[in-house]
């Protein structure tokens, strides 16, 4: 769709690459709308068993907006690229399928919005994350909303407030990411998340995915009986039969995502 993300498939993972390191990884209005087009492709792909999201080169992971190109505009026009990188945000928020972050090198700004829209980040402990809107006098916006609920909000507002650097290591600790790996094991851990996410059942992992996603905002006892009722749809699968089935005959699953 365009040189700014690159695709390749690889079995049943589908890997998009961020590919714009001579811009710092910058995500433009191009990129957007590449993602989103891929996005619905590989959601209607039934060989599409997961998506993994990373970047050129070894230096910068996202930089954030491209404020050449996104943010450019005239006044009652600045808000067309805000607007479609959250719409993005929304598309990945929903997604059926496990999007999984590979973190090769600094995330910044709106990067963040791209890594904590994966449902896994696997980021090299030698990298760093930062809000730095607050320097140029804006503030990390639609980004706040996926701070709010990864991390508390006190190291959420840190981050708002001072732009200070997390270093790879304490962004595990704190939520921001899954899992912080030396550089030469970063592409062996994600293989082997990638392995186990594309072994298990397509059609559970996607209610499962919708059904903890729309109770993140309810109270306990609604979130409790909803989470009951997408299990009855979980169990009604096919996917589910035999997942039950291969388990009483010792053997692994075969798996149709039905």
């Amino acid at each position: 769709m365009t040189q700014d993300l690159l695709y390749e498939l690889k079995e049943t993972t589908a890997f998009l690459t961020i590919n714009r390191e001579p811009r710092r990884n910058a995500i433009s209005r191009e990129m957007i709308a590449a993602f989103m087009g891929y996005l619905d492709r590989f959601d209607e792909d039934p060989e599409v068993r997961a998506v993994c999201i990373t970047s050129a080169g070894d230096k910068v992971f996202c930089s954030g907006a491209d404020l050449a190109g996104t943010l450019a505009g005239e006044e009652d026009d600045r808000l067309a690229g805000p607007r479609s990188y959250a719409a993005l945000l929304k598309k990945m928020a929903g997604f059926g399928k496990p999007l999984v972050a590979r973190v090769n090198g600094v995330c910044i700004a709106g990067g963040l919005g791209l890594m904590l829209s994966c449902d896994i980040a696997i980021a090299r402990n030698d990298v760093y994350f930062a809000t730095p809107e607050v320097n140029v006098g804006i503030f990390p916006m639609m980004v706040g909303a996926l701070l709010y609920r990864h991390m508390g909000r006190k190291k959420a507002m840190e981050m708002a407030l001072t732009g200070r650097r997390i270093p790879a290591p304490e962004a595990e600790r704190i939520g921001l990411i899954t899992r912080a790996v030396n550089p030469d094991q970063l592409d062996q851990e994600i293989q082997e998340t990638l392995r186990l996410l594309t072994s298990k059942s397509p059609i559970g992992m996607r209610i499962g995915k919708e059904a903890f996603r729309v109770m993140s905002d309810m109270a306990f006892d609604e979130a409790v009986d909803y989470l009951c009722t997408a299990l009855g749809r979980a169990i009604s699968t096919e996917d589910a039969a035999e997942g039950m089935t291969a388990f009483m005959e010792k053997r692994e699953p075969r798996f149709k995502g039905r």
